[in-house]
Order: C-alpha cells, then sequence, then structure tokens
C-alpha cells in the first residue's frame, strides 16, 4: 500500500476518534459555564408550552332509521395568547358587544401579564361561527385603520385566537327530548340517554403538552370519536305520540300526560311521550320548563297508583296458577272483608254471580280481591316480583325510579294489603313499569327488558344489541287465555277502546290518589293499557292521564285515547287490518 494513503487514512481515524470527545467536553462547558446557562435559558425563554385538553367529537344519536336527534355543531373557543396582545380595552369591548361576554372579566383576563405561567388564557367558550367572523373583520380592519400607529391606545385586537371544537346540537329541538336528555356546557350528559351512556358518548379526553417552540412541534394524537347510539325509537311514532298527548292534557284539564309503546316481543320502545317537554339546545331552561320536582320524564321518574288496569297481573296468576278458569264463578254481594277492611266495587254496587270475564268487563274490586285471597299472599307477590314491581326494569335510560310494593314482612304492610293491591291501590309503579309488566300477557308469558338503544358504532362498525328475557311470571297458555278475556271484555262492553278492523286487548284503570288524609274521592289517575292485534301482538300501549278535570273515569278519558293511538301506530308500523293480514298468510 502506498504511504502516502496509509498516512491519510490513519489522519482521519485519528480525527475521527478525537472528534466525539472534543463534542462531549463543549457540550459539558456550554452546560456548566454561568454565561452560557443564562443564555440558554434566555433562549428557551422566547418559547413557551402549555397542556391542552383534546376532546373527541361526542358520539351522534339517531332514530332507528337514521333521522338524527343528537349530533354536533363546529363553535369556537376565543382566547388571548398574552404576550402578542397590544390593548386589552379593546379586546373586552369586542367580546362584550359580539358575543355578550361581561366587559370587566374579559379586561381582567386580557391584562394578565405574560409569563412562562402565563402563556394562553380562554376567554369564552361557545362561539358560534358568525360571531367570530365579525371578531376577525374587525380585527383587520383595526390593523388597516390604525396601520403604522405604535401607542398603547391604539384599537388592536391582537392576541386573540380562535379553536373550533365540536358542540352538542339537538337538531329536532324538543321532539324526544324527555328521552335523549341533553349536554350542558361543560359536556356533561344529563337525563335519558345522554346521561345514561354519558360516558360511551363522550370518549376519552386527552391530555397533551403542546410547545410553541418550533423545534420541538409534533403532530397532535387522533383521538377517536366517541361511540354513537341508533336507539328503537321510531321518529315518527314518537312525533304522533306527543301530539295524542298534548291533545290529551289539553282536552282533559289534565296535570299531564305520558303514553308508552313497547314491542312485546323485543321489548324495545317506540315511543315514550310526556309532558312537559323541552328545546334541548337551550337547556338552560330547565328549571323553568321543569319547576320543583317536576320529574323530567314522568315514564321512568314518576311512579302512582295505577289502580284498576293492574288487575290483569292479578287475574294472570291465578289463570297460571290454576285456581281460576275463565268460567270460574263469582258471587259479588258488592263487599268483601279481609283483614278487617271493607272492600267496595267502583260504583259502591253489587253484581251477583259473575264468571272472571265479567270481573273483567265490570272492573269488579271485590272480585279481584278474592282472586287474590285464591292466590294466597306468599304466591301473590311472588308473580307481583316476577312481574317486575317494585324493581329497576334495566332500561337504559337515566332517571328510573322503582315505585313500592309492600310485601308480607314489611312493617306497614297489613292482611288488607292483599285484596287492595289486587286492584292497583297500595302499590305504585312507573308508566313503563307498568307496560313491561303486562308485555307478558302479549308475549307468551315473557317479559323482554326494555330498551331504547338498537346498536353502537364504535369506529365506523355498528354493533346490534341483542334481546334479553327479564323473567317469565306466567306461562304461554295463561297469557293466551288472558289475552282473550280481556279482547272478548271490550267487546262485551262495547268500550272506547275498540279500533275498527283490528281486534285488541286491553283494560281501563282509575287510581284513587293517596294522601295523607287518605284517598282523594275527585281527583284520580286514568290509565290504560292495550296490545294487539290479538292474534299476533305486534304493540303495546301503556296510557296515563295524570288528574283529569274533565272526568274521573279511566274509561271515559284514557280508553278512547288508546284507540286514538292505535289507528295511527297501525297505518305507520303497516299493520294491516285482520281480516286482510289473515288472507295474505293463508297465501
Amino acid at each position: 500500500m502506498n504511504h502516502e494513503h496509509l498516512w491519510r487514512f490513519t489522519f482521519m481515524g485519528i480525527a475521527l476518534s478525537i472528534l466525539p470527545v472534543f463534542i462531549t467536553f463543549q457540550l459539558l462547558r456550554i452546560q456548566t459555564d454561568e454565561a452560557n446557562k443564562q443564555i440558554i435559558e434566555a433562549e428557551q425563554e422566547r418559547y413557551e408550552s402549555y397542556n391542552l385538553l383534546l376532546e373527541p367529537a361526542r358520539g351522534e344519536i339517531y332514530d332507528r332509521y337514521g333521522h338524527p336527534f343528537a349530533s354536533n355543531e363546529t363553535v369556537y373557543e376565543v382566547g388571548v395568547e398574552l404576550r402578542d396582545v397590544d390593548n386589552s380595552k379593546s379586546i373586552a369591548t369586542a367580546m362584550s358587544l359580539i358575543t355578550g361576554a361581561d366587559y370587566n372579566e374579559i379586561l381582567d383576563i386580557a391584562s394578565i401579564e405574560y409569563s412562562r405561567n402565563a402563556v394562553y388564557r380562554p376567554l369564552k367558550k361557545g362561539v358560534p361561527k358568525e360571531q367570530v367572523e365579525q371578531l376577525k373583520m374587525l380585527s383587520s380592519k383595526m390593523r388597516e385603520t390604525y396601520k403604522g400607529r405604535r401607542d398603547p391606545d391604539t384599537p388592536s385586537l391582537s392576541g386573540l385566537v380562535y379553536r373550533p371544537y365540536l358542540q352538542r346540537f339537538y337538531p329536532e329541538k324538543s321532539l324526544g327530548s324527555n328521552l335523549i336528555g341533553f349536554v350542558n356546557q361543560a359536556g356533561d350528559g344529563f337525563y335519558g340517554v345522554e346521561g345514561y351512556y354519558d360516558e360511551m358518548l363522550s370518549g376519552k379526553t386527552l391530555d397533551v403538552w403542546v410547545t410553541t417552540n418550533p423545534n420541538q412541534v409534533v403532530d397532535l394524537p387522533d383521538t377517536p370519536q366517541g361511540v354513537s347510539l341508533v336507539l328503537t325509537i321510531d321518529r315518527e311514532i314518537q312525533a304522533a305520540m306527543e301530539g295524542v298527548v298534548d291533545k290529551a292534557k289539553k282536552r282533559n284539564g289534565a296535570e299531564s300526560a305520558t303514553v308508552v309503546v313497547l314491542d312485546p316481543k323485543t321489548g324495545e320502545i317506540l315511543a315514550m311521550a310526556t309532558t312537559p317537554r323541552m328545546d334541548l339546545n337551550k337547556y338552560w331552561l330547565l328549571n323553568e320548563i321543569f319547576p320543583d320536582q317536576t320529574p323530567f320524564d314522568r315514564g321512568v321518574s314518576q311512579a302512582y297508583e295505577p289502580g284498576s288496569v293492574y288487575k290483569v297481573l292479578t287475574m294472570a296468576a291465578g289463570l297460571d296458577l290454576g285456581v281460576i278458569e275463565p268460567d270460574t264463578e263469582f258471587v259479588d254481594t258488592g263487599i268483601f272483608e279481609l283483614g278487617g277492611a271493607k272492600i267496595y266495587n267502583w260504583n259502591l254496587g253489587a253484581w251477583g254471580p259473575v264468571d272472571m270475564v265479567d270481573c273483567l268487563a265490570h272492573s269488579l274490586n271485590t272480585c279481584h280481591a278474592w282472586v287474590a285471597t285464591q292466590i294466597g299472599a306468599h304466591d301473590f307477590y311472588n308473580y307481583m316480583r316476577k312481574y317486575g314491581i317494585g324493581r329497576s326494569t334495566g332500561v337504559d335510560l337515566a332517571g328510573e325510579v322503582t315505585g313500592r310494593l309492600k310485601t308480607p314482612g314489611d312493617e306497614d304492610w297489613y292482611e288488607a294489603d292483599l285484596g287492595t293491591n289486587a286492584f292497583g291501590q297500595g302499590v305504585s309503579a312507573t308508566p313503563l313499569q307498568m307496560a313491561s309488566a303486562t308485555s307478558a300477557l302479549a308475549n307468551d308469558g315473557k317479559i323482554m327488558t326494555p330498551h331504547i338503544v338498537q346498536a353502537m358504532i364504535s369506529n365506523g362498525v355498528q354493533h346490534q344489541i341483542g334481546y334479553n328475557i327479564a323473567s317469565q311470571p306466567i306461562s304461554a297458555e295463561a297469557a293466551h287465555t288472558i289475552t282473550e278475556m280481556l279482547a272478548r271484555s271490550l267487546e262485551s262492553e262495547a268500550s272506547d277502546a275498540l279500533v275498527p278492523g283490528y281486534r285488541v286487548a286491553g283494560k281501563t284503570g282509575t287510581g284513587e290518589i293517596p294522601t295523607p288524609y287518605g284517598y282523594t274521592e275527585y281527583l284520580t289517575n286514568a290509565s290504560f293499557v292495550g296490545w294487539g292485534p290479538v292474534d299476533d301482538p305486534q304493540f303495546l300501549v301503556y296510557i296515563w292521564v295524570e288528574k283529569p278535570t274533565s272526568s274521573i273515569w279511566g274509561s271515559e278519558v284514557a280508553a278512547p285515547i288508546f284507540s286514538q293511538v292505535v289507528q295511527q301506530l297501525v297505518v305507520l308500523m303497516n299493520i294491516p287490518p285482520d281480516d286482510i293480514r289473515h288472507k295474505l298468510l293463508e297465501k
């Protein structure tokens, strides 16, 4: 090898070996030398960092056919970069005039002296795009008008920054509001679906470190959207039912009205309408629309004594246990004594010999109290528990209450309660609890867990929610028998609940209202529960009109509403009249 080349390679090797040592020495010298440390710190002062919360888009909420009930719209957080502020008074004035913010509050924030610990401060959240555009235009006009001026009093909006984010928006306003609930400005879900599924809908917030140093800038991480929900609610049925309850409340001079529509075979809630309702985009009016103790959703959050609609549960239990048959005779003397208490019929009359269909048709308190004694207290309350009375239905809505079922062993239970509980007095339940319990009669004895979410959408994939059997309190045979009995009782009475072209089953209810001094005499709760078509139940409807003043009787108040509801349901659900449906099935 040429000696000249060998010398060059040797020199390069020595240089490369020494270079890392030299660099390390220089780094140590720079970091330990006091003068150099001051230079580094001064340079770092030019760039600051701060924590930024990255909130994912909240999951959206749709009806069963994809109509949006809750979505998101872009709004802005208007803030201030403190080191860029030239005139805090201009910022306070502009924010006050355009966004309605408090002048003094904004002035205090915008006047904070910039430091390593005071880099950015938010001024107002939820500012709509239109107001942001006004602020930007005003800022631009100020720069153009006062170009070249540098005195402290020069109008300027420098320092304002606009950070877009998504805010909850309810395109249907008040439609379905009691079921949907709302999200407040802080991003917290309240009531209904928004409250129950708040954590899933909101997703996971990320806390990231953001630097203004261009040498350290990195891409912000992705924030996956929260889970979106597809409800069991049919928008058109919900709208129709809200129209029904509004008219029912007004026509009957009632305190409120509620309608629940279930698919008894699946437990899906097709609609739940009640009063009052509110525009969810104006959630701050909550206390004005729902004063005092007014429940947000009476369907799940207000229990009451249902009265005679409860009799269907008693009669079905007696049929299932085998202690009565449809033709079992009861001699009604107009009075039935139990536990030292005397039970009378609603009209204080006596009907003589009647069978169980007549007991339902004439809604005899005495007869049903007798049926409860044939069942026995132990078995009676076991059936009521299996129906779900006195406990949560498991529905996926926030704010459900359970009502009260007194049972033997409780300090305030007496033998007479067996008789009064048999016809819905001394026991309380919500409209949804009653609808769920009665659905066993329309679904071969099985109660499906009521639910409002049909599917969840996560990462672009839709996951269907299955159906769950909550319990089977009675046999399919008992369910078919009681359904036929109730259909016959409506037909024999020529009830206002009947629907032309469709055979339905159902029962009225008139419940007195308990007070500290006994039960009211001229103030009642009017109810009706019914389902159909009888041979293939596709809907179950529960109606509650609270304290009507037009009439105290469920047969006059609630029964006609059932007929109106069903006449709309069969159209919206595309259910042909019985004769046409039967012919179609024969083909």
